[in-house]
């Protein structure tokens, strides 16, 4: 049992399926490629081979299922590609229902035998997958009334998703015994650090474009004494800048109001003046002319385009002395090669630091490149949207689901 937020959250270890048929819910939604429709990037769908062997290596039978993409959006495609590739990945075989709730489905699940897997289709073909409602609601959904019969147990393994409040996340566990899988348990507990008073002290490296998200991130932070440092970058310690009165030069400042950041310096200006452990930039990586140069914040004349030496050295520092550091977003144009430095700087200091690093984010996890990941000191999140929502303070309500489905169907 996993202990987070007053919540606690049954895992494999606490349920134990042994010979029984499960339901797992992944999330294997993956980049698609608009021109030929094939899949761009496999690493979700290699990440729930842990969760399914072990479902397997106990002698229960497993069907899959997950979405993909939207109706309408060019990615929302079958789930017929991502079958072979859990079939590479398990090293087992994977078959692919071209179903999820009709005869043929609900016949094939009914006569699975102990060892086998089945992906069922893109669950979104069901139109209720869409609609968001609270878990006592879709337990009586046609996607659960007409699946759950068929099951022993229920496993969600789809933190990605798990803030989402639809059916087939939340209505499951209203009627099956449910578990959280092996992914979802280590981004749990990976998170779990964050409110752990023993593990500080805990910086926050912030940056990126996502300005709106950053900043509703850092207000939850300050709000709840969670964070000692957090180490801006990117257009977000821009905008503290502004807020804290710094010239940043006519062409900043115009970037900014393009993207309509100008609005919320009050809300910056606020959570410096709560004495929030904001820090920002003492100097800049800017673009003057064709050239790099590096120019102390207070004395912005070309483009920003990373941190400067002097705030990596500094940020390093804080990183160094870290139990727990949290790193979302890039503190500069890395997709610029002479403006990566910044972050790799601080993401080298994060991996040879004593501390628990958690990465979010597509950016960062980017950088991480082909390297070895030791995973007791080292969690890649595969949150996206869920993690942001965590950071900023909301309830997930997959979690909440399963929390609340202590009991059920023992």
């Amino acid at each position: 049992m996993i202990k987070i937020n007053e919540m606690e959250i049954p895992t494999l270890d606490d349920l134990q399926f042994s010979e029984k048929k499960v339901l797992v819910r992944i999330d294997i939604n993956s980049p698609v490629d608009p021109e030929t429709g094939k899949l761009l990037d496999y690493s979700r769908i290699k990440a729930y081979s842990s969760t399914i062997k072990e479902l397997i290596e106990k002698g229960n039978s497993v069907v899959l299922m997950s979405h993909q993409g939207r109706p309408g959006d060019n990615d929302f495609i079958s789930l017929e590609e991502h079958s072979k590739l859990l079939n590479k990945y398990l090293g087992a075989s994977v078959e692919f229902v071209d179903d999820v709730i009709g005869p043929y489905a609900r016949e094939r699940i009914s006569k699975l035998k102990p060892g086998e897997i089945l992906l069922l289709d893109n669950v979104r073909l069901i139109s209720e997958e869409l609609i968001e409602a609270s878990p006592l609601q879709h337990a009586k959904s046609f996607l659960v009334r007409r699946l759950s019969p068929l099951f022993d147990g229920y496993v969600n393994d789809a933190f990605a998703a798990a803030h989402r409040s639809q059916a087939s996340l939340v209505g499951f566990p209203m009627i099956l015994k449910s578990s959280a899988g092996r992914v979802m348990e280590r981004e749990v507990l990976a998170l779990s650090k964050i409110f752990n008073p023993d593990d500080s002290p805990k910086v926050f490296v912030l940056g990126g474009g996502k300005v709106l998200d950053s900043l509703r991130i850092i207000e939850n932070l300050v709000k709840r004494k969670l964070a000692d440092r957090i180490l801006t970058g990117g257009l977000i310690a821009e905008l503290f800048a502004v807020a804290k009165g710094i010239d940043l030069g006519r062409d900043n400042i115009n970037i900014l109001e393009k993207k309509g950041l100008l609005s919320l310096i009050p809300r910056a200006r606020k959570i410096l003046l709560s004495g929030g452990p904001i820090e920002i930039p003492v100097d800049f990586r800017v673009e003057k002319e064709g050239k790099v140069i590096e120019e102390p914040s207070s004395k912005v004349t070309g483009a920003i385009k990373d941190i400067g030496l002097t705030t990596m050295n500094i940020y390093s520092s804080f990183i160094k002395e870290a139990k727990v550091i949290v790193m979302r977003g890039p503190m500069g144009i890395i997709e610029d090669e002479r403006f990566r430095e910044g972050s790799k700087e601080l993401l080298n200091n994060a991996l040879e630091s004593p501390g628990y690093v958690i990465i979010g984010g597509g950016h960062m996890i980017s950088m991480l490149g082909s390297r070895d990941i030791e995973s007791t000191k080292i969690h890649v999140s595969t949150g996206g949207g869920a993690l942001l929502l965590f950071l900023a303070g909301e309830k997930l309500p997959a979690l909440e689901a399963l929390n609340m489905s202590r009991g059920v169907g023992k």
